[in-house]
């Protein structure tokens, strides 16, 4: 790795694990079909909230990368700089190396609305210890409501080297990808009465930070500060997005079909992604919880197309 390029700048927002937000004001949104996709600095890109003295930017292959680290006292946090209303966030992430029961590395999104309505994307990487799998631990809240948790054995070592995960947000559909690979697909079924994010803009996140309580096999193994500081990578941060315009009435919605549209159709690539992965790879899917949801309470999600 090569040296540090420059020092993270601090800042004075808050970045906390509740990740609560202040109001924003709400109001009619036009968007112009503009595929613009960035991977520049992430220096620019992205805002450090907290943990700055333990953060730093440096460049690793060839590529501007951030570290962030955790110890005892603090772990950190950066936030991108834009607002997204529907976007793809691609992002290379090297999780801890090593025993990294405790600790909780994310790459989520979430809205600054009131949390009682928020909407939110969720990727955690839960640690364990030494030689034990990570858990890629998802959830979706749309206008407050979550409780929508799957979770995933990754098929590689993902502290070896990078990979990169994805989040697909568009009117029809959040995707989750790993590598390209499709792992998790959230439709928008609101003519059915499920609530979906579509008009609240939502901020990019990444933290590492200690959840020893419940992390680890249900906060059974605790972290072992000695391992201290525990670091992950990020890099090559790149966005794809639709930039708000008042001047393009009837604008395309990022290239999806029209707003109202009810296909669904995902090609055979991406079905056969999220089969293989249902199959061979999921560990947890809140829909076949019988033990938290019977016939009568189960989220009406689970029970659509």
């Amino acid at each position: 790795m090569a040296p540090l390029l420059m020092p993270a700048a601090s800042s004075s927002s808050s970045c906390s694990p509740k990740r609560r937000r202040s109001l924003v004001l709400l109001g009619l949104v036009l968007l112009v079909a503009v595929d613009v996709s960035a991977a520049g600095s992430m220096y620019d890109e992205i805002e450090l909230i907290w943990g700055a003295s333990r953060t730093f930017f440096f460049m690793d292959g060839g590529s501007e990368a951030l570290a962030l680290s955790l110890d005892q006292s603090q772990g950190s946090c950066f936030r991108s700089r834009e607002k997204y209303l529907f976007v793809r966030i691609d992002v290379e992430i090297k999780l801890i190396e090593g025993d990294s029961a405790g600790t909780v590395c994310t790459l989520y999104m979430i809205s600054e609305g009131p949390w009682e309505i928020h909407d939110e994307i969720d990727l955690e990487f839960l640690g364990n210890v030494t030689g034990e799998p990570y858990t890629l631990h998802t959830n979706i809240f749309a206008n407050g409501v979550g409780g929508r948790e799957q979770q995933f054995r990754l098929w590689f070592d993902p502290t070896a080297d990078y990979h990169t995960y994805s989040i697909v947000w568009n009117p029809k559909h959040i995707m989750i990808l790993v590598d390209g690979k499709a792992i998790r697909d959230f439709k928008n079924n609101e003519d059915e009465g499920v609530a979906f994010p579509t008009w609240q803009w939502m901020r990019t996140f990444g933290t590492l930070w200690n959840a020893e309580d419940w992390a680890t096999q249900g906060g059974r193994i605790k972290t072992d500060w000695s391992q201290a500081p525990f670091v992950s990578y990020y890099r090559n941060y790149t966005v794809t997005w639709c930039r708000p315009s008042s001047s393009s009435p009837g604008a395309a919605w990022c290239g999806d079909e029209p707003k109202g549209s009810t296909h669904f159709d995902l090609d055979t690539k991406t079905l056969a992604d999220l089969q293989w992965v249902r199959a061979n790879h999921m560990i947890y899917d809140y829909c076949t919880d019988a033990a938290r949801f019977n016939a009568t309470t189960l989220p009406k999600e689970c029970t659509l197309p």
